[in-house]
Parts: structure tokens; C-alpha cells; sequence
């Protein structure tokens, strides 16, 4: 609010005058000179009033401005904007106390709505961010994490008829890790999914024993990985776009879980699950819980069990502590602990920050074969204060190697991987994370704070073996874009200032994706030892060939596509002597179509004359589960054709759209763009097991809909001496046909036999 070009005209030096200027604006009030200075009133012609304090021709201080919608304010000005303290009582008479910040809403504050609903927290850049509390006008409340207007992170809501949620949010839905609590007494602990019950979880029922609730809601910052709950979601609902809702409700799962089963169904395994929970009665009811599998929050599989309080400890996310010596106890560098891994993370980010900001200037030109020699390294020392080529830091004294910069900056590019954005994802303020590492390599595992890179800790056999196979595996990636062979993106060293070297190299994660993967499934094609024991199995366990109970069926062309490209790679991997790799595959399994009759229809919205400001996004669950899945015609400007961290390649044609470029529909969630190994769409067949019919476990399903996500990873082990010897001595304890360690030409075979029974033909 300049008035710098109204004022007085050129030797007036009043101290204090009126003035009426030609378009009708008026002041009256001090000046300095030629501008308004102390304290003046301001009219301008639309009915507009300020009066208060003015410095140099604008208004800053304190002061009170009226617009002539009846919108006011009274608090703190700076430099023509609301900045600093002030209350603004808005035309709607809501009315919000608290911090501006250049004419927004920044920092603590409170608002009361029109409808008497009621925010007390921290705001940013005129949304809710940050710790907050919402008050309902029916008695619903919310305490915890906001983000962007809408509530994301720990946060608890509780009903104003009783019933309590404590776990973590994202866009307004029940997201992740969480408890909800019954106003009878009765818990359920599990995992939700975009607000709706998604994966395993334990109900107990009013009045059983249950674990501590302290417990469990400190244990709440880590998910069953020990990652903490970032899960991304396109279900969203915002603050000001849903204030016409008075009511919170509850999803419709929830408000039927004591009867969570699907009423009248015929099949035999549903007629076995309502056996089984007849039996109920003759058992100690302090003692049952039941053990529960949901998808999109359907009830899809449910066990009966009586030591709840023990087996609860199964899905409770474990503490840092615990994660830590998790790690720590199977990682062969168990030095990486605490204070440690910290500046390792920490010198990662520098080290790959400087390598792309080096690289990335260089004119492109094609790689020559000395860049894949012992020469092509950078080396670089980072001080922790810094020197003339290296900034400052936080961390430890150590050096840097990048190795073959050039190869991998072509990689990327090849990759389709834009270098600010690859530099962000995994040198942005949000840091890294470390995971628990699925396999027995001892490895550490880092991701990038967007899912999209996974970073591995190498051994030196490994390197050595990724350097020798390089220009090879340039060339493979090169003549094929639909590769299933894992995307490096980059590999180097850091030497700490002990002397200790740890090498990592830079990969793309093949289960970056919007969907929930309900299975992870490493798969060799060998079966000695190939099992998962069932006490140790989690929600994200990656589990192995002989726990898959299913056999998935595609589109005949999708099936085509994925083999040819299978057959290549894997005759790629053999002609380099490569073993021991694993096709990684990720299930998002969809609710079944046939229990949509049978749910029970949506609460009906109560009557909307009051305008609620902000829901918590859960009145999405009321809508009826999404029907399978849908092939159409692929639509570039109706999904997203960015390339991923593990996909560049062409959009794959269908046999049943007319062999047609397809995209996958989901029913109520996404559009995506269907390529090899990601968003491909199958039938999973569970393979009926006839014994358990007499188990306590209850599957209910036998085919469900899936969106497959597959990979080759583990690609660095040759087939050398120490891998002969070790094949010998097996191969006089077991069948040489079912270990894992083979000749790579029988290995190849094996695995390519193996994919042909999980992926049959005919469909």
C-alpha cells in the first residue's frame, strides 16, 4: 500500500494536513517532507480505511484497516504488508489471531470459523503446517501434524461419540502405521492405506487383554520396516474445498468390524472362516484376538489367536533402538551405527552433490573406452572446513571417488533422469533413509527421501565385478530400453578419516510407485532353503520362492513382451558368468470385485447447513471398493509419461484392446501408463492348499486382481572359484538342481523355467 506517487505536491512541508486527491482517495494525518510519516488516516474512493502508523510513505507499525467488503484487521504492518501480530475478522465473521508474514497467515495462530469450528496451531504461508489442533463443532477433534492445509503425519481423532484413532495421516486420510480405538473398549492395530484398512492388523475385542497404547503410540515414528511413514497418496480432500461436511464418519470398514467378514458368502473357505468363528465361544474371551489381512479394506483373511498380547508384538513397529541393532547385528561394516552412519549419509549427499555439479557442465559426448578405465576416477578430499573447491560441513573429514563419471552422467541422461532432480531427491534437505537389508549380504540400504533411489553399500568383489561388466552393461542398457536389469545410476567411495572405505552404488527403486505393494517376493528358480519362516514374516518381508502361493495371468501380448525381454537379459547376465540374481516382484493386490454386492451401502451425509472448514478426508472409505481392473487405450496427455528411477521404456501393446498402446485403470484411484516390469496388470490364482481347510488362518479369495512391479536385481556375483567350491560341497548334500549356486548356463535355464510356471500362458 504505497501512497508514494498521492502525496503532497513539491514545497508543502505541513507537519499535519488534509488532503482530497482528484481520484477521491483522502489522508489526513503527519508527513515528512512530501510523504505520510507517524500517524495518518488513509481513505481510499472504494471505502477502503486505514489509520495508523506510517514510515516513509507506507503504512508499517501499527494500525487498523477496514475494506469496504466489512473484512478488518488491527495488529502489526511492515512495508505496506500484514506482517508481524494482528487480528483479521473476515466478511463470514470468522476470525484468525495470530502471525503474518507479508500479508498471509505464517506462524502460530488461531482461527474461528464462521460455523464456530476451531484451529489452534501452526500455520505457513496461509495453510495449516506444522503441530495444530481442530475442533469440530459435533465433538470431533484432531491434535497432531498438518502439511499444505491438509492433515499429514502422527496425529490422533477422536469422535465426539467416542471412538479414537492414533497413527499417521497423509492428505487428509488415515495413512500408515496407526491404532483406533472403539468407545467399547475394542482396538484394532494395523496399517491403512489412501483411509481405508490396508494389510495386516490385530483386532481385540472389548474387554480382551491388548498390548500398552503408550507402547505402541511411541513406537508409532517407524513403520514395520523402521522407515519412518512417508507413503504418498493421491486421496486428498483440503481444508477449504470440504467445509460444506458437518460430519466426521468413520470408514465402512470400520463401522462394521465386528462383523468384519463378508455376510453370504458360499465358497468353501468362507464357510470354514464362519466355523471358525463359532468357535469362539468355548475359548477365554480375555484371551482372543483375531489376526486380520485387509485389501482396500475389504476383509480378505482372518486367524483366530489367543495369546494376543504376545502376538501383537508381531506387526508393532519396532524402536529406533531396536532397529539399530537389527541392523547391526547382520551388516559386516558394524561400525556404521549412530553418530557414524550420520556423517556417512551425510558425506554421501556432499560427495554426490559435488560429482553432479562437476559433470554436468561438460559438453555430452559419446563415451570412449577410456572412460571405463582405472584412470577414469575423481578423487576428492572434503575437509570438514572447507577449502577452495569444497564447501563446509557438519560432518567428518573424508575423501570422495566417483568412479567413470562420464559413463554414469551418460547413463542418466540415457535414463531420461534430469541432474537437478536426481541431485534433490537424493541431496535435499529431507536426507536419507536407512532400510533394513532383505538379503543375507549384510549390505546397508539407504533411500532417497521420495522412494525414487535406492543406495547400496558394495562389497570389493562387487565393485570389481560392476567396473569389469560396465561397458558391456552400457551397451545392453543402450539396445534396450525395456531391460528388466537394474538401473545404476552411479558408483563411488568414501574413505573415512581411519582409513575405512566403503563403497555404494546408486540404484533405481522398482517399487517406486502411488500403490501400496501388499507382497515383495525375491525369486531365484531355486528351492533349497528358498522359504521364509512364518515368525519372522511381516507385512514387508520380502519373502521367496517357495512361500508363493500364486501363479498370475496376463494379456497374451503383455506376456510376450515380458519374456522376450526376460530371455535377453538373462542371456546377457550369462555370457558375463553372473549368478545368483533374483527377479524382485511387487503385488498390489486390488479388493475383490465379487464382495461389492455384498457391502454395505454408505452412511448416508447428514444435512450440510453447517459448513464444516476442515475434514479429516476419511468420508472417502464410505464409496464401494473399485471393481478389478480396466485395459484402454493409451492416452499420453491422461497419464504420466515422466520416466521413473526404474522404467524408460515404450508403453506396452494388449492382446484385449486390439493390440493397442494400453493404460491400466484402477477404478477410483489412478490411470497409469502400462511398460515392462511396472503398472502390468495380472490375475493372481492362489494355490489352494486342501489342509487348510482344518487351519485356524481363513483365506477367503482364490483369484484377486493384481498390478505387477518386477525387476533383475542382484546381478554382481560371478560364477568364480570360491562359487565352484561352494557348488561342490552342496551338491553332495543336496540335489544339485535345487541350490541356489549353479554353472550360469544351467542358472539361467532354471530361472527362465521357473518365471514360465509363475507366469503360464493362457488367460
Amino acid at each position: 500500500m504505497d501512497t508514494s506517487s498521492i502525496l503532497s505536491p513539491p514545497g508543502e512541508r505541513e507537519r499535519e494536513r488534509e488532503r482530497e486527491f482528484s481520484n477521491g482517495d483522502f489522508y489526513s494525518g503527519e508527513v515528512k517532507g512530501l510523504l505520510p510519516h507517524g500517524k495518518g488516516k488513509y481513505s481510499w474512493s472504494d471505502g477502503t480505511v486505514y489509520e495508523g502508523d506510517w514510515d516513509q510513505g507506507k503504512i508499517s507499525g501499527k494500525g487498523k484497516l477496514t475494506w469496504s467488503s466489512g473484512a478488518k484487521y488491527q495488529g502489526d504492518f511492515s512495508g505496506g504488508y500484514l506482517h508481524g501480530i494482528g487480528t483479521m475478522t473476515s466478511p463470514d465473521e470468522s476470525v484468525y489471531s495470530g502471525a503474518w508474514r507479508m500479508n498471509v497467515r505464517h506462524g502460530l495462530g488461531r482461527k474461528e470459523y464462521c460455523n464456530s469450528d476451531l484451529y489452534d496451531g501452526s500455520w505457513k504461508e496461509g495453510s495449516q503446517e506444522g503441530r495444530g489442533s481442530y475442533s469440530w463443532t459435533n465433538g470431533n477433534r484432531y491434535i497432531g501434524s498438518w502439511k499444505k492445509g491438509k492433515m499429514c503425519g502422527r496425529g490422533v481423532m477422536r469422535w465426539g461419540d467416542g471412538d479414537l484413532f492414533d497413527g499417521f495421516w497423509l492428505n487428509g486420510s488415515r495413512h500408515g502405521s496407526g491404532v483406533y480405538k472403539f468407545a467399547d473398549g475394542s482396538l484394532y492395530f494395523g496399517t491403512w492405506s489412501r483411509g481405508v484398512k490396508d494389510g495386516k492388523g490385530i483386532f481385540y475385542p472389548a474387554g480382551s487383554k491388548h498390548p500398552s497404547l503408550k507402547k505402541w503410540c511411541r513406537s508409532l515414528e517407524y513403520d514395520d520396516t523402521g522407515k519412518f511413514v512417508l507413503s504418498r497418496s493421491n486421496s486428498s480432500m483440503g481444508v477449504d474445498e470440504i467445509r460444506s461436511l458437518s460430519n466426521v464418519s468413520r470408514s465402512l470398514s470400520m463401522n462394521t468390524l465386528a462383523s468384519d467378514h463378508p455376510r453370504d458368502l458360499t465358497s468353501k473357505s468362507a464357510r470354514t472362516f464362519g466355523s471358525a468363528r463359532q468357535s469362539e465361544g468355548g475359548q477365554d474371551k480375555n484371551r482372543i484376538a483375531y489376526e486380520r489381512e485387509y485389501m482396500q479394506g475389504v476383509l480378505i483373511r482372518e486367524s483366530v489367536i489367543t495369546s494376543s498380547v504376545d502376538r501383537s508384538l508381531k506387526i508393532r513397529p519396532p524402536s529406533s533402538t531396536a532397529l539399530s541393532k537389527q541392523v547391526s547385528a547382520r551388516t559386516f561394516m558394524t561400525f556404521l551405527t549412530g553418530e557414524h552412519n550420520y556423517h556417512l549419509m551425510l558425506n554421501l549427499q556432499l560427495g554426490i552433490r559435488y560429482t553432479v555439479g562437476k559433470i554436468t557442465p561438460v559438453p555430452r559426448r559419446e563415451v570412449r573406452g577410456s572412460d571405463f578405465g582405472k584412470k577414469a576416477r575423481t578423487v576428492m578430499f572434503f575437509p570438514r572446513d572447507g577449502s577452495n573447491l569444497t564447501p563446509p560441513h557438519k560432518s567428518i573429514d573424508f575423501s570422495w571417488k566417483d568412479y567413470c563419471p562420464m559413463v554414469f552422467r551418460n547413463l542418466r541422461e540415457m535414463f531420461k533422469l534430469d541432474a537437478a532432480e536426481y541431485m534433490m531427491s537424493i541431496c535435499g534437505d529431507d536426507g536419507l533413509t536407512e532400510i533394513c537389508s532383505p538379503g543375507k549380504s549384510g549390505s546397508i540400504f539407504y533411500l532417497s527421501h521420495d522412494d525414487r533411489f535406492v543406495i547400496k553399500t558394495l562389497k570389493q568383489s562387487e565393485l570389481k565385478v560392476l567396473l569389469k561388466m560396465l561397458p558391456r552393461y552400457y551397451k545392453h542398457v543402450g539396445d534396450h530400453e525395456n531391460t528388466l536389469i537394474t538401473k545404476f545410476f552411479g558408483v563411488h567411495r568414501i574413505t573415512l578419516k581411519w582409513g575405512k572405505k566403503v563403497r555404494f552404488v546408486v540404484m533405481g527403486n522398482m517399487f517406486c510407485t502411488e500403490l501400496k505393494i501388499h507382497r515383495r517376493y525375491d525369486l531365484k528358480g531355486s528351492s533349497q532353503g528358498r522359504f521364509t519362516e512364518k515368525i519372522k514374516i511381516q507385512e514387508k518381508t520380502t519373502l521367496k520362492d517357495l512361500d508363493l502361493a500364486y501363479e498370475f495371468h496376463m494379456d497374451k501380448l503383455l506376456r510376450e513382451a515380458l519374456f522376450k525381454q526376460i530371455y535377453l537379459d538373462c542371456a546377457f547376465l550369462e555370457s558375463l558368468q553372473i549368478i545368483d540374481y533374483s527377479l524382485l516382484l511387487g503385488l498390489h493386490f486390488r479388493a475383490p470385485g465379487q464382495l461389492n454386492d455384498i457391502l454395505e451401502p454408505p452412511n448416508a451425509i447428514s444435512d450440510q447447513e453447517s459448513v464444516s472448514s476442515v475434514d479429516v478426508g476419511v468420508t472417502q472409505e464410505l464409496s464401494i471398493p473399485p471393481k478389478g481392473l480396466l485395459l484402454v487405450t493409451h492416452e499420453p496427455n491422461s497419464v504420466s509419461t515422466a520416466p521413473g528411477p526404474h522404467i524408460r521404456g515404450s508403453t506396452l501393446r494388449a492382446f484385449s484392446v486390439g493390440e493397442q498402446e494400453v493404460d491400466l485403470i484402477l477404478p477410483g484411484t489412478a490411470r497409469l501408463r502400462v511398460q515392462l516390469g511396472v503398472n502390468m496388470p495380472a490375475q493372481a490364482h492362489h494355490k489352494l492348499d486342501e489342509d487348510k481347510e482344518e487351519s485356524a488362518t481363513i483365506e477367503l479369495f482364490e483369484v484377486y486382481d493384481v498390478v505387477v512391479y518386477m525387476g533383475i536385481i542382484d546381478i554382481l556375483q560371478e560364477y568364480n572359484t570360491k562359487k565352484k567350491v561352494e557348488h561342490k560341497c552342496k551338491s553332495l548334500q543336496y540335489d544339485p538342481l535345487t541350490i541356489s549356486v549353479t554353472e550360469p548356463t544351467i542358472y539361467s535355464k532354471r530361472f527362465v523355467n521357473f518365471l514360465h510356471k509363475v507366469f503360464p500362458e493362457g488367460m
